[in-house]
């Protein structure tokens, strides 16, 4: 995981704004939020089982998160990368985890080390630059 130095780290925005606004850019609510935080997620690189996201973390100040009225205040921004499980799931438990291609397997290293890390600090800190900051003035 490399931390990201950002403006976006405690700006404050209306969830469900923020939301679609940054939808068409790639990034998503990730899988791992809670009714008083969460992550957006955007894929900066996918190649053969790795994958480098750009995340960026926040918390719920007003409401809770399945609320498009909710507040949430950004924290730091960081990318880190994904080493896929391509093989077979062996406890048999779906087609899709047979045949290698279920979205819900594991990675085999959640927080991989990144190469080359200056290219994807300075391609996480461009994608908020230009796609999430215009949103927050």
């Amino acid at each position: 995981m490399i931390k990201l130095e950002s403006n976006i780290e405690g700006k404050y925005t209306e969830f469900g704004r923020i939301q679609k606004a940054i939808k068409d850019a790639g990034f998503t609510l990730g899988g791992y939020w809670d009714y008083d935080r969460g992550i957006f997620d955007s894929i900066l690189s996918r190649e053969q089982g790795e994958t480098i996201y750009l995340r960026m973390p926040f918390v719920v100040t007003q409401g809770v998160l399945d609320s498009p009225n909710a507040y949430i205040r950004f924290e730091t921004p960081y990318v880190i990368k994904h080493i896929a499980n391509l093989g077979l799931e062996h406890d048999g438990s779906s087609m899709m985890d047979a045949t290698g291609f279920s979205q819900f397997q594991e990675p085999i290293d959640k927080d991989a080390s990144i190469e080359d890390q200056n290219k994807w600090v300075s391609a996480g800190e461009q994608v908020i630059q230009e796609k999430v900051l215009p949103y927050l003035n």
